[in-house]
């Protein structure tokens, strides 16, 4: 009866298709061995690496991908770290060369402070990756007119963020992300900015795709307990949403039917009790 009542579509990206909607990164956390126990316990299908962080290369030492199951888990390479659209596409050229792939988160920021992305140099990467048969899931800000670009590029996914990297806001412009839901056909992702389960729960009740987060689980007093908390809230945001809620209204609306009761007197506003 559960199954058939929360039966869901499955979030598909590219070729790939995931049951969980819940994306997550794989830095910041204390060991690899709790990067692998966090990931686990999330649910999550898809992790994003960084490819200008990670060791790629398994001979020069310990490398996070030794923490990482191919078989259970799809790789997201992301470019980090990148500002310009050249180191962008390169970085994504040589993470499809490793690890197989034709997925890519790309980002291309515009400074090391607000890590806010660079919208000119986001738009040439994406037409140069898409030109070269990459899926691409792009980190953008929430203009929904610049979602609309993205996609009309061929963009894979568009992942607006829910507020500045790792500030742990939440969505703090929830008014946009409806808009580009409007506007755009591709998959909605909120990226950055989640900070706990309310914020995820609240994002998948907007309607998007699915949420990626990284430092909301990572950087948590219990990241394990987190991960668990942030799989439950995007299920139940999902779940929300496709119920869909009722309507807001700014009086009380009695939960109990209340025909053939006998009214009884409602003294208005401005009539004086009775003695």
């Amino acid at each position: 009866m559960t199954d058939d009542v929360t039966r869901d579509e499955p979030l598909v990206l590219g070729e790939h298709r995931f049951r969980s909607r819940l994306l997550v990164g794989t830095g910041k956390y204390q060991s690899f061995e709790e990067t692998a126990r966090a990931l686990a316990i999330s649910g999550t299908e898809c992790v994003t690496v960084a490819v200008r962080r990670v060791n790629l290369d398994r001979s020069k030492g310990p490398s996070l991908l030794d923490h990482v199951d191919r078989s259970r888990y799809t790789i997201l390479p992301n470019t980090a770290g990148c500002f310009d659209a050249e180191s962008a596409v390169r970085t994504s050229e040589l993470a499809r060369e490793i690890l197989g792939t034709k997925l890519v988160k790309l980002e291309v920021l515009g400074d090391p402070q607000t890590l806010l992305p660079d919208p000119i140099g986001t738009l040439e990467a994406t037409k140069e990756l898409v030109r070269q048969g990459f899926d691409v899931l792009v980190y953008c800000s929430d203009d929904p007119r610049m979602a609309v670009r993205l996609a009309e590029l061929g963009a894979t996914a568009v992942m607006p963020a829910g507020s500045p990297i790792g500030s742990g806001q939440g969505v703090l412009n929830p008014n946009a992300i409806r808009i580009t839901l409007e506007l755009v056909r591709v998959p909605v992702i909120v990226d950055a900015g989640v900070g706990t389960a309310s914020d995820v729960a609240f994002a998948m009740e907007l309607g998007v795709a699915g949420v990626l987060l990284n430092s909301g689980i990572a950087l948590a007093r219990e990241p394990l307990r987190m991960a668990a908390a942030m799989r439950d809230a995007c299920l139940a945001g999902r779940n929300a949403y496709l119920a869909g809620r009722i309507p807001k209204k700014l009086y009380a609306n009695a939960s109990s039917p209340t025909d053939g009761l006998i009214a009884p007197h409602v003294p208005h506003a401005t009539e004086q009790p009775r003695s």
